[in-house]
């Protein structure tokens, strides 16, 4: 039970339409809705990120800074891969309906949909999903600072982050030249971390 909540007070919250919750949209196909304590205010430790994508459609690489998560798949099919920080590896896990892969608190990652019409639903330890997004940590680190400490031409660096946007979420965008090769990513980098799909994919996993 949440100690600071009044329940008898007649602002308390106990139903909420993620519908009306929209955190990011790039299109009709690709979009993510939120929940968390700011959206239903009798929430403890968890919440939540409703996620539609159609295929080849990426949630751009991030890490959770404050939650662990866990992601299932409603429909469709998606790849959910992960840095871990200890091997150095790259692990990807392709989930299907009724599966769900585990992404321990600030583990770099990311989700690939395979399909079109996907849907997951990525749940959190924490009443307020924080992210620390791929495409800011891009943007915003100096281009001086980048190529001084990873011996990079700050031209060609500038150059290179120039169609970056702030705070992507879905990618790629709409306005991106290689979407008319109409390349596909049936199977991800580092594909021997991946698994046949009819298998639930279990590892060890780290509560903050």
């Amino acid at each position: 039970m949440v100690s600071y909540m009044d329940y008898t007070s007649p602002s308390t919250q106990f139903t909420f339409d993620l519908n009306t919750s929209t955190l990011f949209k790039k299109d009709q196909q690709n979009y993510i809705n939120v929940l968390g304590i700011k959206q239903l205010n009798t929430l403890e430790n968890v919440s939540l990120l409703d996620i539609f994508l159609s295929r080849n459609n990426v949630v751009e690489p991030h890490y959770h800074q404050n939650a662990a998560e866990l992601v299932y798949c409603i429909s469709g099919s998606a790849t959910v891969s992960i840095l871990n920080p200890f091997t150095k590896q790259i692990l990807n896990y392709t989930i299907t309906p009724g599966q769900v892969a585990n992404v321990p608190q600030g583990w770099w990652h990311y989700e690939l949909a395979l399909v079109d019409n996907t849907h997951l639903l990525a749940i959190f330890d924490a009443p307020t999903p924080q992210v620390i997004l791929g495409s800011d940590i891009l943007r915003f680190t100096p281009t001086n600072i980048m190529a001084h400490t990873y011996c990079l031409d700050e031209n060609q660096w500038k150059q290179a982050i120039a169609p970056v946007k702030p705070s992507t979420y879905i990618g790629p965008y709409k306005d991106c030249n290689k979407t008319k090769e109409k390349a596909t990513y049936q199977q991800p980098l580092n594909a021997p971390h991946s698994y046949p799909t009819p298998y639930i994919h279990r590892y060890q996993h780290y509560w903050g």
